[in-house]
């Protein structure tokens, strides 16, 4: 799976502008009054205007699998880089075969980079917004995961992450190239205290070869 273009809400349009274009250097591709786009790799990503929305959203950017100390470095010169199991910064899932390391946008989104070691995507260019190769996560909520798994996977032909084994709380579709996050409600947002909560997303992603998309209401 591969998600081309990922569609979130911001109550504070100009300063997301700021921090993903100034902070993490990705590209604006569009901003109107619908909102604002960057290339984030092969996403598209953009994010709508609410008012009192206060929306919060987990989601993951994929990047070259030797530059995760290089990337962590860059980002901890503009950002606090949450700690996941004291002292530690970095997370390591072995499971997946992979790293990461996570912190807030302007929007308190829990942002994460991650490494993984399955995918042949090294690279050889010093880290900046550029190498950032996709967005590879998005987090989704509800009431009962294993009902909108189930729609889900109906729907779109998808199926359960390979690496991940569903739990009663946490279930994970996809593929190494794209995932989506299932969670419960009120469930902790890894690796915070934030309460997960639904708010209204799009997303068109690429599955099997075929070009589907998927709009969640909140």
């Amino acid at each position: 799976m591969k998600i081309i273009e990922l569609d979130l809400l911001t109550d504070d349009v100009n300063n997301t502008a700021i921090f993903y274009n100034e902070i993490m250097g990705l590209k604006i591709i569009s901003r109107d009054k619908y909102g604002i786009s960057f290339a984030a790799g092969s996403t598209k990503l953009t994010f709508r205007p609410s008012e009192n929305v206060k929306p919060v959203y987990h989601f993951a950017f994929d990047i070259p699998n030797n530059k995760l100390q290089e990337a962590f470095a860059w980002m901890e010169k503009n950002v606090e880089i949450l700690v996941v199991i004291p002292p530690d910064k970095i997370a390591d899932f072995y499971n997946w075969n992979a790293k990461s390391f996570y912190f807030y946008d302007n929007n308190g989104n829990i942002v994460e980079f991650i490494a993984r070691y399955s995918l042949d995507n090294t690279s050889e260019k010093p880290f900046d917004g550029d190498s950032i190769l996709s967005v590879s996560e998005i987090g989704f909520v509800s009431k009962n995961i294993e009902k909108l798994s189930d729609e889900m996977c109906a729907k779109y032909n998808l199926s359960v992450f390979s690496k991940q084994p569903k739990r009663d709380k946490f279930i994970v579709l996809g593929t190494d190239t794209g995932l989506f996050i299932l969670v419960d409600e009120n469930r902790d947002w890894y690796p915070t205290s934030i309460k997960s909560k639904s708010f209204w997303t799009k997303v068109v992603f690429y599955n099997n070869g075929i070009k589907r998309e998927m709009e969640i209401s909140d």
